[in-house]
């Protein structure tokens, strides 16, 4: 059974920084993408960064390229989102997702498996 579960998310004040860790279990070797989601209150949810566990290859919402960075951990069942340079704006619940196929993507209806999401609020 597979089972994503994100930590890291907490309050933070504008400019600050955080990292997020999503691990996963019960993933098969057909399931190497795992990206990012994250929805803000009142809005729909959306895709932030998506990784290859096993080639590195990632794909980033062009509103935080430069300031969040997807990458993997040394096993490949963990991934991690370094926000930095943090907004008001990039509060949100955070999800982590699982695609069910192995090309990058930022669409949510390639994800087949969700994590319960970790709350990132902004705010002085």
């Amino acid at each position: 059974q597979v089972q994503l579960v994100e930590s890291g998310g907490g309050l933070v004040q504008p400019g600050g920084s955080l990292r997020l860790s999503c691990v996963a279990s019960g993933i098969t070797s057909n399931s190497n993408i795992i990206a990012w989601f994250r929805r803000a209150p009142g809005k729909e949810r959306e895709a932030v960064s998506c990784i290859n566990v096993d080639d590195d290859g990632t794909l980033t919402l062009a509103s935080v390229k430069g300031r969040f960075t997807i990458s993997r951990g040394p096993a490949k069942n963990t991934v991690y989102l370094q926000m930095n340079s943090l907004k008001p704006e990039d509060t949100a619940v955070y999800y982590c997702a699982l695609a069910g196929h192995t090309m990058l993507s930022l669409r949510e209806s390639d994800y087949d498996y969700w994590g319960q999401g970790t709350q990132v609020t902004v705010s002085s």
